[in-house]
């Protein structure tokens, strides 16, 4: 084996981390993240997304991307004073929507999920959680 294929070997038994993209930029590496728990759920899309509704980050089509960060947190939090017609179409994205909230330096943060809601979402939301709160280095 010549000495080139030994270090590239080398290389690879060294190489525990399984992310194999990166980014030292926070979006970029919040998008890989989304997208890999994306991807491994079979999910429509996955948002982060602050109290507002303002997308963060996401993964998969754009306009399902916006659509879910608007009403992600009137999901989280369901208020009293809402219309009948907004709360009709509430309930019918709670059918394919998983959510999960998370304080990062004391400001609410929404993850949501657009696909089939079960076991693989929810985990997968978990994973897409604690890789947030490692790229944003927040308390959990």
């Amino acid at each position: 084996m010549s000495a080139r294929c030994h270090d590239l070997f080398a290389m690879n038994d060294l190489d525990d981390d399984r992310r194999t993209k990166r980014s030292d930029d926070p979006i970029t590496a919040l998008h890989y993240q989304l997208a890999h728990a994306r991807s491994h759920a079979q999910l429509d899309a996955m948002v982060l997304v602050d109290g507002s509704g303002a997308l963060v980050a996401g993964a998969g089509a754009w306009p399902v991307c916006e659509e879910l960060a608007a009403y992600a947190p009137l999901l989280a939090h369901r208020s009293a004073g809402e219309s009948a017609f907004l709360c009709s179409h509430l309930d019918r994205l709670r059918e394919t929507v998983s959510l999960r909230s998370m304080m990062f330096d004391g400001f609410e943060v929404v993850l949501a999920a657009r696909g089939p809601v079960g076991a693989s979402t929810e985990a997968s939301l978990v994973r897409a959680a604690a890789g947030c709160r490692r790229i944003l280095g927040a308390e959990a």
